[in-house]
């Protein structure tokens, strides 16, 4: 069952899952942002780390660079090059209660525009910033709002509490602040 805004505001408020949390959608000369009817609509942050395939000739998960991405902070906008992309994170630290998994999608503004949001959903127990992977699919640099909505959250609630969290494997990716590059767990480690 998808959460409606009652239920996302209450589990805000009393459980912490969305700070800061605007409780309307706010969307006059922005691209909108806030609680709607049955998601939250989320920000992207000031700080960008954009592609740059300077030094490269393949993009490695298991061996990642991270001196591939040219680190940006503006309270404008960020220029994403043509055909390429970039990490960003959420205004917004989410806690995601045992009994809650989630899906995340990009907003039509930007999708109109032929750019692309890959967000994994969140998984019961975890918190953090969410890390974002905005892709410019178009052969023109592509603006993206630094504070402004990028991509909405549906909270879906499981019939019961999961045996095992994300908190309880211990993933990867728990308490997460800023952006996070590619991580890989290591035999023994």
């Amino acid at each position: 069952m998808v959460l409606s805004d009652r239920e996302i505001a209450e589990r805000a408020r009393s459980m912490g899952m969305i700070e800061p949390f605007v409780d309307q959608q706010v969307s006059e000369g922005v691209v909108s942002y806030g609680l709607s009817s049955y998601g939250y609509d989320f920000r992207v942050a000031n700080e960008f780390k954009i592609f740059s395939n300077v030094n490269y000739t393949a993009v490695d998960p298991k061996e990642f660079d991270a001196n591939a991405f040219v680190d940006v902070v503006t309270d404008g906008c960020c220029i994403v090059p043509p055909n390429s992309f970039a990490l960003a994170r959420t205004v917004e630290y989410f806690r995601i209660p045992r009994d809650i998994i989630t899906v995340c999608l990009g907003k039509s503004t930007y999708a109109r525009c032929g750019i692309i949001l890959n967000v994994t959903p969140f998984e019961p127990g975890w918190e953090g910033h969410a890390t974002l992977e905005i892709s410019n699919t178009t052969p023109l640099p592509a603006k993206i709002y630094a504070n402004e909505g990028i991509g909405q959250v549906l909270f879906l609630r499981g019939s019961q509490e999961c045996l095992v969290s994300y908190k309880d494997r211990k993933g990867k990716y728990d308490k997460q602040f800023g952006i996070v590059t590619p991580r890989i767990v290591r035999p023994g480690g």
